[in-house]
Parts: structure tokens; sequence; C-alpha cells
């Protein structure tokens, strides 16, 4: 029986938590799965009800953090390696860029068999200065020298990787999309809309838009917000936008909102209607986004956008910007896609689906049809079984 170490940055809500959940869950009885990670930080919601509700019982590292600290770091290398030291796993597999590091720095040096590392998303640009990009991609490279295999989670991603940074060479590069369970986005959608627009004071002829995802600068939620100014001057009818998450930048956008004039209001704390509503984190998103029409993205830099998946498969039209895996994502049948920074075209596609009910409808009708199959995670537990039996029947 092959024994599988998998390990996360940390247990934030996102995308990876569910996918390194179904990995550990739902693989064929002949693996046998440990997972681990770092724990959630200040600004950030826990993620552990997600495997916990499956039954699993991930091993907490405190010490595996975002910020780089070299003691820190030191640490959690050590509690990994007298894991693997212990565990005695056949292959380890690291999700995200710091467990990435780390676990395979603690592989490589118990010299584990198969060591695999999935980049959920990259920070090559869009998040540092040239110096310290340049700092991370050599040591990307150098990491995926020693690796058995690199996970893509898209096309786009790969060619990134692959290509325009010359991380790792295309053979050794495998690309295997995300999967979530979907179903529940199609389950019971009338009745948790009805919820969700009550809780909200939503009326029934009140169009909401919503963004969900970290406050964080990457996201860029400032054109999020330009752009809302602009469509609640232009439009005749009631629109209220909601931002789904937290982070380090709620500050700035409080202030940014209010520089704009947008009539905002944090619902934890005062519970009354506003142009804008600030929600924190959801943790039942299906139940969001049934609540809500339009599903907004206007990042500067994304791996694979699980809001927009999430968006398509509850039949909700989306505009986005066109960066990193999102066209591998999102179909033109079901979205429209604009530049970094186009306020004029992104306002003007949120504008369409807001005036045009049949054209949001019927968007948001396909949306199933582009990722109920290819982003299931049925899809994702076979391709992934397939790659370590290669990988294994190789060593």
């Amino acid at each position: 029986m092959p024994k599988i170490l998998r390990i996360i940055n940390r247990f934030n809500l996102g995308g990876i938590t569910y996918n390194v959940t179904y990995l550990s869950k739902y693989m064929s009885p002949e693996f046998e799965t440990m997972l681990i990670g770092g724990d959630k930080e200040p600004g950030e919601d826990s993620s552990l009800f997600i495997p916990e509700q499956l039954g699993l019982k991930p091993i907490l590292i405190p010490e595996l953090k975002r910020a780089i600290s070299w003691s820190e770091d030191k640490k959690a290398y050590e509690k990994i390696k007298q894991i693997i030291k212990e565990f005695k796993p056949d292959i380890v597999h690291t999700h995200a860029s710091k467990a990435g590091a780390i676990g395979r720095l603690a592989a490589f040096n118990q010299k584990v068999p198969v060591v695999v590392h999935t980049f959920h998303g990259h920070v090559f640009h869009s998040y540092f200065g040239k110096a310290k990009t340049a700092f991370y991609k050599n040591v990307e490279r150098y990491l995926a020298k020693r690796s058995s295999a690199i996970i893509a989670i898209s096309d786009k991603q790969k060619m990134e990787l692959t290509q325009i940074h010359k991380i790792a060479p295309p053979e050794k590069t495998h690309v295997i999309n995300l999967g979530f369970d979907l179903n529940k986005f199609i389950d019971d959608k009338e009745g948790k809309r009805k919820d969700f627009r009550s809780k909200y004071l939503l009326d029934d002829d009140e169009i909401a838009i919503i963004i969900i995802g970290r406050l964080a600068p990457v996201k860029n939620h400032d054109m999020f917000l330009r752009c809302l100014k602009t469509t609640l001057q232009t439009t005749t009818k009631k629109v209220r936008a909601f931002i789904v998450g937290d982070g380090e930048t709620r500050p700035h956008i409080e202030a940014k909102a209010k520089e704009l004039n947008i009539d905002t209001v944090d619902f934890l704390k005062e519970q009354r209607k506003a142009s804008l509503t600030l929600t924190s984190w959801i943790t039942n998103v299906d139940w969001a986004l049934a609540g809500t029409d339009i599903v907004c993205l206007t990042s500067f830099n994304e791996g694979t956008p699980v809001s927009l998946i999430e968006a398509q498969a509850a039949g909700k039209p989306v505009v986005t910007t066109d960066v990193g895996g999102v066209r591998d994502v999102v179909s033109l049948k079901t979205g429209f896609l604009t530049e970094v920074d186009d306020d004029v075209l992104f306002t003007e596609k949120t504008l369409s689906l807001i005036e045009n009910e049949e054209l949001r409808n019927s968007m948001g009708a396909q949306g199933w049809e582009v990722v109920g199959k290819q982003f299931h995670y049925t899809r994702l537990v076979s391709d992934m079984e397939k790659l370590y039996w290669s990988l294994l029947n190789k060593k």
C-alpha cells in the first residue's frame, strides 16, 4: 500500500483545502494518506471544518506560516522531516509555495522515492519586485529539478511555468485541473436564494453583484470599486454589490469605497441595506451564489480561479479580468473577459448583464455544461492516481 504525505501551506479558506481534502479522502483504498499543514493566520478564517466534515484529522504545524522566517521555517522543516521518518511515505506531495519549498527539501533530505509539487498559483508577477521575484524563480527551478513531477492546474499555467518563467521542462510538468464537490451548487437553489436574500435584505427586483476571495493586493478590488461606482451612476436598475472575504486590504477597501462615495456597510456590525455590503467570509459559498446574480473577478494574477468555477456551477454569468488560468475555466458562453484595469469594458459588460435579464439567464444556464465534469473531484482523484502509479512504477 503506497503511503502519501500531503502538505498544504495552511488551512485557510480557499480552493486548495478542498482539493487536498478530496485527494486525501477519496483516493483508492490501496493508498494511505496523511495530511499536514499550517494553521490559519490573523485575518483569515480556518478551513479545518472542510477535512473534519469528511472525517479527516490533519496534523497542524504552527510554524508553517506564509511569511518567511528563518527560525520558524527551520522548525517547520525539522517537524516535517520527523514526520517523514516516522510515516515513511512513498510519495510526498506538496501544495503551494511555502509548503512546496520546506516540504520538498525535507523529502529530499529523507530520500523519499517520489516527490510531487502542485502550483496552485505562482508569485512570478504582480506580487514582488524584480530582485525578490528572481530569487523565488531560482528557488523554484532548483526544487523542480529535484522533483519527480510538477503539476500545473491549467494549460495556461503550464505554459507560464515551462515557457515564460522556465521553472520546469514540459516533459516533467503535468496538467491536472482542480476538482470540487460541485453538486451542492445545483441543490436547492431556490431555497438558498430566498434565505440569502432575506438575510441581506435584498428585494426581488434588486440585482446582486458579488466578488469572492481574499482581500489582498493581487485581487485588485480597487478596480471592482471603480467599476461599481460607474455602474451605480449609469444603470436605472436597482443594484447592490457584495464583497465576500477578508484580509489585509480590508481597511484600504473601506477607505477607497468612502473616497468614491459608495454607501458601504459592514454587515457583521450593522444590518442595513447599502450599495456595497462587506460580509467577511461566508463558508457556504453555494448559499451566497444562489442569492446573487452576477459574479465578478478583477485580479492581477490567478492560478485557477475557484470562485469562477463555483459561479458557473451555480448558474451565474461572470465578468472577469483575463489573467492566469481564467481562460481555462471560463467559456465565452458563460462570461466576459477584459484586460486588467480596463474599467470601461469591464463596466460595459457588467451593465449589459444588469440591463438584460435574458442574457444574464442564458449565460448562467450554460455554466454547468462548462465546469460540471471537468472540475469535479472524482476526475481530480482519477487523474492524480494515474500520475502517482506512473511515477511509482518508474521508481
